[in-house]
């Protein structure tokens, strides 16, 4: 029996519904399932749908827009949210995925929050240092600000110098100079449950000098000339900052001349300008020189003294064949004991001791030896009465004219008796030379050493 030519018509409109039906509802659940499915506690990078003085519509892909509170909006920096626009980008914080409205509750301080502790972190566990803005201060430190973050510093881990010295400080106020900068620290403590958050400048600051030492070591080389801060003085020389690496300068680098200690040529915080000495890598040291920057006294020595003239020396060493004396910064003379007094002695104890300071003469100066000869003996002298005045420029040029012939005259009749003194102290000289020669010339190698 053959079916009736409009039974198809009469079930075709059941099949079409059960196939619109089918493919809406799959189209419907394509598309619920397009949108975020928010949580708490995600940030979120939105864009800004509209803003009023009650609130401002965020869109953050989900179903509906997002809705951050205009009491929050108040509690924002003005000069911040001035520069919010429609359109802009900006990272929020799910408050709540949907509040008893349907509304998702947005927040973009927390935003910033979340972001700022996230960053803290990471730096938390890769130790790296972060400068912020010291924002307060009570008696046990710093508040330092890190965007949203607030973080502490104790007292006991700064390096900046206090306003005051901690005997005087009170309470907060030797901080207090410190509210407004900038400072490096590092993170040591981090528990966000407690809110909690501990800095220290003192590690940044440790890690940073270590980083400058590097770079000095191997940018530094023997010769170049830096300028310092010397930090601290010592018995053996004195530490000099040269931007982040100290470097010694050796008390016998301090001068050409003899120097007990670092105080008497440097002080704590001056600036110097320093020769590069020594460069040693592998040990991590720089050693400095001050001296080296000045003249070598033995290579200016004909431009402070002259044979015949009156100096004033300190005696420094004794020995059998006479007394070292220093005349100035890095210049000691001999005066051997035949020239100590007019008559004989056995050794210069008799005549001088350690310590004396003297008037001497300069007899003899030889600069390629580093030797100088001085006497006690012929300080007195006649023969160089007229050295000596024009040496304190006593008489003018019309007293010198008058003075020239009478000297002259004088200088005649005491020449006889000049020249032999003179060859009795040349045989003396010769023997006692002799004499210094065989003892290997130690007092000459020690002047030499100094």
């Amino acid at each position: 029996m053959t079916q009736p030519q409009n039974a198809q018509a009469v079930y075709e409109p059941e099949e079409v519904n059960a196939q619109e039906i089918e493919h809406f509802m799959e189209t419907e659940i394509a598309q619920a399932y397009a949108y975020q499915t928010l949580e708490h506690g995600q940030i979120l990078e939105g864009t800004i749908v509209s803003i009023s003085p009650s609130e401002m519509l965020v869109d953050v892909g989900s179903k509906t827009e997002g809705i951050v509170p205009g009491r929050e909006l108040e509690q924002l920096d003005p000069e911040y949210l001035s520069s919010l626009h429609e359109g802009d980008s900006i990272l929020v914080y799910v408050v709540r995925p949907e509040d008893r409205y349907g509304n998702i509750v947005l927040s973009i301080a927390r935003a910033q929050q979340e972001r700022d502790w996230r960053e803290a972190e990471r730096l938390f566990q890769t130790q790296e240092s972060l400068e912020a803005k010291v924002i307060g201060c009570n008696r046990g430190g710093l508040i330092v600000e890190m965007g949203q973050v607030r973080g502490f510093a104790p007292g006991s881990q700064l390096v900046t110098q206090q306003e005051e010295k901690p005997s005087e400080a009170k309470g907060a106020s030797r901080w207090s100079h410190l509210v407004g900068k900038q400072l490096l620290f590092k993170i040591v403590e981090l528990d966000r449950s407690r809110n909690r958050l501990i800095l220290s400048e003192r590690l940044a600051m440790r890690e940073r000098r270590r980083q400058e030492k590097e770079r000095l070591l191997s940018e530094l080389r023997k010769g170049d000339i830096r300028k310092g801060v010397v930090t601290s003085l010592t018995d053996f020389g004195a530490f000099v900052d040269l931007g982040g690496a100290d470097g010694l300068i050796h008390l016998s680098e301090l001068s050409w001349g003899q120097v007990q200690h670092p105080s008497e040529v440097l002080k704590v915080g001056q600036e110097v300008e320093v020769y590069v000495l020594k460069v040693e890598p592998e040990r991590r040291r720089i050693g400095l020189s001050l001296r080296q920057l000045q003249p070598e006294p033995w290579s200016v020595v004909h431009e402070n003294y002259a044979v015949g003239q009156l100096v004033e020396g300190t005696i420094t060493k004794l020995t059998d064949f006479g007394a070292f004396a220093r005349v100035g910064p890095g210049i000691e003379g001999l005066i051997h004991i035949s020239e100590l007094s007019d008559h004989r002695i056995t050794h210069p104890r008799e005549v001088v001791k350690r310590g004396d300071v003297l008037t001497m003469r300069i007899i003899r100066i030889e600069p390629h030896r580093r030797r100088m000869a001085l006497s006690l003996r012929q300080v007195p002298e006649d023969q160089y009465v007229e050295f000596d005045w024009r040496e304190e420029g006593v008489p003018g040029e019309e007293e010198e004219a008058e003075i020239e012939p009478a000297a002259e005259e004088e200088e005649a009749e005491v020449e006889p008796a000049a020249e032999e003194e003179e060859a009795e102290l040349v045989a003396a000289e010769a023997e006692d030379e002799s004499a210094a020669e065989e003892a290997e010339l130690e007092p000459l190698e020690v002047t030499e050493s100094l």
